[in-house]
Protein backbone atom coordinates (compact mmCIF):
# COMPACT_ATOMS: atom_id res chain seq x y z
CA UNK A 1 0.00 0.00 0.00
CA UNK A 2 1.19 3.39 -1.46
CA UNK A 3 0.69 6.63 1.40
CA UNK A 4 1.54 9.86 0.02
CA UNK A 5 2.05 13.28 2.68
CA UNK A 6 0.89 15.96 1.13
CA UNK A 7 2.08 19.06 3.37
CA UNK A 8 1.05 22.51 3.38
CA UNK A 9 -0.24 25.46 5.99
CA UNK A 10 -4.01 25.27 4.01
CA UNK A 11 -4.80 29.06 5.61
CA UNK A 12 -7.46 28.91 4.45
CA UNK A 13 -7.96 25.90 2.10
CA UNK A 14 -8.54 26.95 -1.64
CA UNK A 15 -9.87 25.15 -4.76
CA UNK A 16 -6.32 24.08 -5.74
CA UNK A 17 -6.10 22.30 -2.86
CA UNK A 18 -8.65 20.38 -3.29
CA UNK A 19 -7.83 19.83 -6.70
CA UNK A 20 -4.73 18.24 -5.57
CA UNK A 21 -6.25 16.20 -2.97
CA UNK A 22 -8.73 14.72 -5.40
CA UNK A 23 -6.54 13.91 -8.04
CA UNK A 24 -3.83 12.42 -5.25
CA UNK A 25 -6.68 9.98 -3.93
CA UNK A 26 -6.78 8.87 -7.41
CA UNK A 27 -3.36 8.10 -8.05
CA UNK A 28 -2.26 6.44 -3.93
CA UNK A 29 -4.01 4.09 -1.95
CA UNK A 30 -3.84 6.50 1.05
CA UNK A 31 -2.90 10.38 1.16
CA UNK A 32 -2.65 12.02 4.43
CA UNK A 33 -3.28 16.03 4.24
CA UNK A 34 -0.69 17.31 6.83
CA UNK A 35 -1.67 20.76 8.10
CA UNK A 36 2.03 22.46 8.99
CA UNK A 37 1.97 24.25 12.56
CA UNK A 38 4.60 26.52 12.67
CA UNK A 39 4.82 28.41 16.27
CA UNK A 40 7.32 31.18 14.36
CA UNK A 41 3.99 31.68 11.74
CA UNK A 42 1.30 33.53 12.00
CA UNK A 43 -1.87 31.68 10.42
CA UNK A 44 -5.07 33.70 10.01
CA UNK A 45 -6.50 30.04 10.95
CA UNK A 46 -5.24 27.87 14.30
CA UNK A 47 -4.79 24.43 13.50
CA UNK A 48 -8.03 23.26 14.64
CA UNK A 49 -9.97 25.41 12.27
CA UNK A 50 -7.48 24.30 9.40
CA UNK A 51 -8.37 20.83 10.07
CA UNK A 52 -12.01 20.90 11.12
CA UNK A 53 -12.21 22.98 6.87
CA UNK A 54 -10.54 20.46 5.55
CA UNK A 55 -12.06 17.35 7.14
CA UNK A 56 -15.70 18.50 5.90
CA UNK A 57 -13.89 19.03 2.66
CA UNK A 58 -12.33 15.74 1.60
CA UNK A 59 -14.96 13.57 3.44
CA UNK A 60 -16.10 12.04 0.08
CA UNK A 61 -12.50 10.75 -0.28
CA UNK A 62 -12.63 7.20 1.93
CA UNK A 63 -8.29 7.15 1.17
CA UNK A 64 -7.85 10.63 2.58
CA UNK A 65 -7.06 11.50 6.68
CA UNK A 66 -5.84 15.05 7.74
CA UNK A 67 -3.31 15.57 10.43
CA UNK A 68 -1.50 18.50 12.19
CA UNK A 69 2.15 17.99 12.60
CA UNK A 70 3.95 20.51 14.10
CA UNK A 71 8.30 19.32 13.04
CA UNK A 72 9.60 18.46 10.11
CA UNK A 73 7.69 16.64 7.39
CA UNK A 74 10.58 14.00 6.64
CA UNK A 75 10.03 12.89 10.32
CA UNK A 76 5.91 12.64 9.57
CA UNK A 77 6.85 10.41 6.78
CA UNK A 78 8.98 8.46 8.28
CA UNK A 79 6.80 8.13 11.53
CA UNK A 80 3.62 6.50 9.45
CA UNK A 81 6.40 4.74 6.63
CA UNK A 82 5.38 7.02 3.68
CA UNK A 83 8.28 7.64 1.27
CA UNK A 84 6.05 10.12 -1.28
CA UNK A 85 5.44 13.93 -0.72
CA UNK A 86 3.41 15.19 -2.92
CA UNK A 87 3.21 19.06 -3.61
CA UNK A 88 1.26 21.25 -6.21
CA UNK A 89 2.93 23.41 -8.25
CA UNK A 90 1.73 26.71 -10.03
CA UNK A 91 4.24 27.93 -12.20
CA UNK A 92 7.82 27.91 -12.66
CA UNK A 93 8.86 29.92 -9.42
CA UNK A 94 6.37 27.30 -7.43
CA UNK A 95 8.91 24.61 -9.33
CA UNK A 96 12.21 26.09 -8.44
CA UNK A 97 11.04 26.67 -4.47
CA UNK A 98 9.66 23.52 -4.33
CA UNK A 99 12.43 22.01 -6.30
CA UNK A 100 15.12 22.85 -3.53
CA UNK A 101 13.00 21.51 -0.63
CA UNK A 102 12.47 18.32 -2.08
CA UNK A 103 16.50 18.02 -2.34
CA UNK A 104 16.64 19.02 1.16
CA UNK A 105 14.12 16.66 2.02
CA UNK A 106 15.72 14.10 -0.18
CA UNK A 107 18.85 14.85 1.92
CA UNK A 108 17.37 14.32 5.35
CA UNK A 109 15.45 10.91 4.60
CA UNK A 110 16.92 9.44 1.58
CA UNK A 111 13.80 7.24 1.49
CA UNK A 112 11.90 10.53 0.33
CA UNK A 113 10.89 11.05 -3.09
CA UNK A 114 8.58 14.29 -4.40
CA UNK A 115 6.49 13.98 -6.76
CA UNK A 116 5.36 17.76 -8.17
CA UNK A 117 1.29 17.92 -9.26
CA UNK A 118 0.44 20.75 -11.22
CA UNK A 119 -2.32 23.14 -10.78
CA UNK A 120 -5.17 22.83 -13.13
CA UNK A 121 -5.06 26.17 -14.91
CA UNK A 122 -8.09 27.76 -13.70
CA UNK A 123 -6.54 27.45 -9.76
CA UNK A 124 -2.87 28.40 -11.16
CA UNK A 125 -3.39 31.81 -9.89
CA UNK A 126 -5.12 30.77 -6.75
CA UNK A 127 -2.59 31.85 -3.74
CA UNK A 128 -4.10 31.88 -0.26
CA UNK A 129 -2.20 35.51 0.40
CA UNK A 130 -4.41 36.69 -2.15
CA UNK A 131 -7.31 35.01 -1.03
CA UNK A 132 -7.36 36.34 2.46
CA UNK A 133 -6.35 40.05 1.33
CA UNK A 134 -9.57 39.81 -1.57
CA UNK A 135 -11.45 38.62 1.49
CA UNK A 136 -10.67 41.37 3.71
CA UNK A 137 -11.72 43.82 1.65
CA UNK A 138 -14.78 41.89 0.98
CA UNK A 139 -14.16 40.69 -2.76
CA UNK A 140 -15.89 37.64 -4.60
CA UNK A 141 -14.27 34.46 -3.41
CA UNK A 142 -16.66 31.88 -5.03
CA UNK A 143 -14.17 30.74 -7.82
CA UNK A 144 -11.42 30.32 -5.16
CA UNK A 145 -12.36 28.73 -2.04
CA UNK A 146 -16.00 26.52 -1.18
CA UNK A 147 -18.09 28.04 0.60
CA UNK A 148 -17.40 27.17 4.21
CA UNK A 149 -14.23 28.81 3.89
CA UNK A 150 -15.39 31.96 2.05
CA UNK A 151 -18.18 32.02 5.69
CA UNK A 152 -15.00 31.07 7.48
CA UNK A 153 -13.13 34.12 6.04
CA UNK A 154 -16.17 36.33 6.38
CA UNK A 155 -16.19 35.58 10.09
CA UNK A 156 -12.56 36.48 10.73
CA UNK A 157 -12.59 39.63 8.84
CA UNK A 158 -16.14 41.48 10.44
CA UNK A 159 -14.78 40.22 14.06
CA UNK A 160 -11.55 42.05 13.66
Amino acid sequence: MTTAVLPGSFDPPTYGHLSIIERASRLFDSVDVVIAVNPDKNYLFSAEERMKMLSSLVGAYDNVQIHTWNKLIVEYARKIGANVLLRGVRNVNDFAYELDLSMMNHTLNSEIDTIFIPAEQQYAIVRSSSIKDLAKFGGDLSGMVPPVVAEALHRKYTAQ
